[in-house]
């Protein structure tokens, strides 16, 4: 009997281990990394027909399929594939974010979601691990992806070679408009506060995950290193500030693998920025 309960409760039953595994890309590429590949992965409602590579993480585009945002996936061809478990990710630990759970019921395969939300960093990563074990990961090889540790430690000298940085993350939307990242409000965000990384809050207004407001205000607020999304449906920075850059994926696969190397491009990052 195979057994797991999910982050909306969900207790899930099955009399043998699922093999074929069809995700969300976020969750699929976190699944790779630990050790599982998913039969194929499927977009959110901002993904469009080709895979975002800044979600598809380290995933093999030839031997994971990818079928368009999940919002559009047609019954017959999600069935085709015959998947023995779909997983999804939430962010209210109520309801699948990226798959209308209705087209799971109607072909009768299991959906299972973990939450990506509020919890610290740390549970979402123990959660995606204990989900890869009971699928049956096989544990790359020791120095086959970097340690996280060893990034946080990075991270660390890093700050302690200099004047504590000034650290900006931010969502480009246009030429007139940027959407400024609440640091506490995204969890690997709020990690990297805890190792001692100086983020900048972008102020009162409207909006529990961002303040949208216009490029003048990245100015004003002087930053000296930016964490820019590098998702595809996000623009790109249009500030004169000079500070360096550093790609932030705000949907990055939630694995120790790409943590780490978000953590160790920030370390290098805060190493590069001007004297």
């Amino acid at each position: 009997m195979w057994e797991f309960t999910d982050d909306t409760g969900q207790a899930l039953r099955a009399d043998r281990r699922p093999e074929r595994t069809v995700a969300y890309v976020r969750a699929g590429a976190a699944l790779h990394d630990l050790g599982v590949r998913p039969v194929a992965v499927y977009g959110s409602d901002h993904d469009g027909d080709r895979i975002d590579p800044a979600k598809g993480g380290a995933l093999p585009a030839a031997a994971v399929p990818y079928l368009g945002p999940g919002g559009t996936l047609a019954d017959e061809d999600l069935a085709a594939l015959r998947p023995d478990l779909i997983v999804d990710v939430t962010y209210d630990e109520k309801s699948a974010y990226a798959l209308d759970e209705a087209l799971a019921g109607r072909l009768g395969v299991p959906l299972l979601t973990l939450s990506v939300g509020g919890a610290p960093l740390t549970a979402i990563l123990e959660r995606f691990g204990a989900l890869a074990a009971a699928l049956g990961t096989q544990q790359p090889a020791p120095g086959a992806v970097p340690e996280l540790g060893e990034a946080e430690d990075a991270l660390r000298a890093a700050l302690a070679a200099g004047p504590p940085p000034r650290v900006l993350a931010l969502s480009g939307a246009g030429p007139d408009r940027v959407h400024l990242a609440r640091p506490d409000t995204w969890p690997e965000l709020h990690h990297l506060s805890g190792l001692g990384v100086p983020l900048l809050d972008p102020g009162p207004g409207p909006g529990v995950n961002w303040l949208t407001t216009g490029w003048e205000h990245v100015t004003r607020l002087r930053p000296d290193l930016l964490l820019v999304d590098g998702r595809a449906h996000a623009s790109r920075p249009r500030t004169g500030s000079g500070a360096v850059t550093v790609p932030w994926n705000p949907e990055a696969p939630p694995s120790p693998a790409a943590y780490a190397r978000f953590f160790t491009a920030v370390a290098g990052g805060i190493a590069a920025r001007p004297a």
